[in-house]
């Protein structure tokens, strides 16, 4: 079915898609995409908050420093210093539009909010709405879309594949309903905000994370993709084989909780002088090492010194949600376990939020803009959703040129293929990622998942030979082909750097590493 069609179109509606919707909106009509599980998206589960230089202690090159040492020698230094330096506008404009950020109790304080540090700051630099700070961002950001009369939310529609014209641009998404039935929505400019790539992996720190559906259609669109083999492992996510993924903050450590092996004995201060408080690889392999070292299957993060009052006041989500999983913070560690969470790679990207597509954008996690190198720093992810969103919708102020060049179709046809099915090659993937292609990658073991993920997707598309199009066969083509890329990539970096560890590998072996660039043909 053909929309009337759309100035511009947004797909994903996190913190990234929303702040775009409500900088544009004022200069020109938007629809967005938000189907029902965007509301457990990844920026509704962040919890640490957002780094900024705010406190008259801290400053930009500090900032700047940090983030360097973090992205361990592959950030692009123009994409961070932007970010930084616009960083304090972008928490005035959500301190404006009314996030409850948790206020500093100390009236000497030399800011009026509480910061506090996280893994790879040498500050304190981190504003955050107690350790629900993603809720609390986009639910306020939400109230202010839904009643600006120029954005459009479509809750009922979800995208499956990019529309292309024969000029090789975007010209908008083919998407569909709940009943099964295609859309055709033109748009003058498209903005893919559909987040990372967590779910490629069987733990993961959201309960219904992204799949690189968005990387992946613009991949197939001929936009170029960067950096896939740097997936960042959250260390810390709540170790319960029984229940769902929930995240413990980095902001944990950073008040001063330590971590011990299931023996009672504390490791990190061995591995790295910032203990704790080392970057997010550092620590994932650590823990990794440990729980093979000790047989276990999870290590224990203890807050309990920090005094009960302590812990409540600084974490209360954090509190509540273990207490209701029958886990008292106060009196017992913590059990967690390294989980899938930030994709430092995907499409990318100039300072505009500009792919090599024209008219498409892409902002949040989904892109590539060169900020996070090898390896994110703590709490630098709203941070890029924000300033990059806000430029991206100031780029778009002004209509694009219009397109006229035919619009590329895609046929579509033939049998469901059955849920069940689906999900068996889905878990499959996972498994073979999960294995192959996590925190300690070899030689061997990514030959293996190359080998693996072919035959899986040439099962698949046996298989599916002129299917009829679903939410879910989609996805899983989308991931299926995201995860070959991302293997792809693994492969080609003969070094290991950041998230992308290979003991077969020399450390740092290229003294002037490049991003890994992929286009499709």
């Amino acid at each position: 079915m053909n929309q009337a069609p759309i100035d511009v179109l947004i797909i994903g509606g996190g913190v990234a898609g929303l702040s775009m919707a409500l900088e544009i909106a004022d200069h020109r009509p938007v629809t967005l995409l938000r189907p029902g599980e965007e509301a457990q998206g990844a920026s509704r589960w962040a919890q640490g908050g957002i780094a900024a230089v705010l406190a008259p202690t801290d400053n930009v090159e500090a900032h700047i420093q940090d983030t360097l040492v973090a992205g361990d020698g592959l950030c692009e230094k123009a994409a961070v210093r932007f970010t930084v330096e616009q960083g304090p506008s972008a928490i005035q404009w959500l301190l404006a539009m009314g996030v409850p950020f948790t206020p500093d109790p100390d009236p000497d304080a030399s800011y009026p909010y509480h910061l506090t540090r996280e893994g790879g700051h040498n500050t304190r630099r981190i504003i955050h709405a107690d350790d629900a700070t993603g809720r609390a961002v986009t639910d306020t950001l939400l109230d202010k879309v839904a009643s600006h009369p120029e954005i459009q939310i479509r809750d009922d529609l979800t995208a499956i594949e990019l529309i292309g014209d024969l000029a090789g641009a975007c010209r908008g998404a083919r998407c569909i309903d709940v009943n099964g039935e295609l859309h055709e929505l033109l748009a003058g400019d498209t903005v893919l905000a559909t987040g990372g790539a967590s779910g490629l992996y069987r733990h993961t720190t959201s309960p219904s994370p992204a799949s690189g559906e968005g990387m992946a259609m613009a991949w197939e669109l001929g936009a170029e993709l960067a950096n896939l083999e740097f997936q960042q492992f959250h260390p810390t996510c709540l170790y319960d084989p029984e229940g769902p993924p929930f995240l413990i903050s980095e902001a944990v450590r950073g008040e001063g909780g330590i971590l011990l092996d299931i023996h009672g004995q504390r490791f990190m201060p061995d591995i790295d002088e910032r203990a704790e408080l080392a970057p997010r690889d550092v620590v994932a392999r650590a823990i990794d090492s440990r729980m093979q070292q000790c047989g276990s299957d999870h290590v224990l993060l203890d807050v309990r010194h920090l005094g009960a009052e302590n812990i409540r006041h600084h974490f209360p989500t954090i509190y509540a949600h273990c207490f209701g999983r029958g886990l008292d913070i106060t009196q017992q560690p913590i059990p967690v376990v390294p989980a899938a969470h930030y994709s430092c790679g995907g499409i990318a990207t100039d300072l505009n939020g500009a792919t090599g597509v024209r008219g498409l954008y892409a902002v949040g996690e989904v892109a590539y803009t060169g900020l996070h190198g090898a390896n994110r720093m703590a709490s630098n992810s709203l941070l890029e959703c924000l300033v990059f969103a806000r430029a991206a919708a100031q780029h778009l102020h002004q209509p694009t040129k219009n397109h006229t060049a035919e619009l590329v179709g895609t046929q579509w046809g033939g049998p469901q293929i059955d849920k069940q099915q689906i999900q068996q090659w889905r878990s499959r993937m996972r498994e073979i990622m999960s294995a192959r292609v996590a925190i300690v990658r070899s030689d061997t073991g990514l030959d293996e998942a190359f080998q693996q993920l072919q035959q899986l997707e040439q099962k698949m598309q046996n298989h599916c030979r002129n299917a009829a199009p679903s939410t879910d066969l989609a996805a899983c083509r989308q991931a299926l082909t995201l995860s070959l890329l991302t293997v792809t990539c693994a492969r080609q970096r003969r070094e290991s750097r950041g998230l992308h560890f290979n003991p077969d590998c020399t450390v740092h072996a290229d003294p002037h590493p490049q991003p890994s660039r992929m286009r499709r043909g």
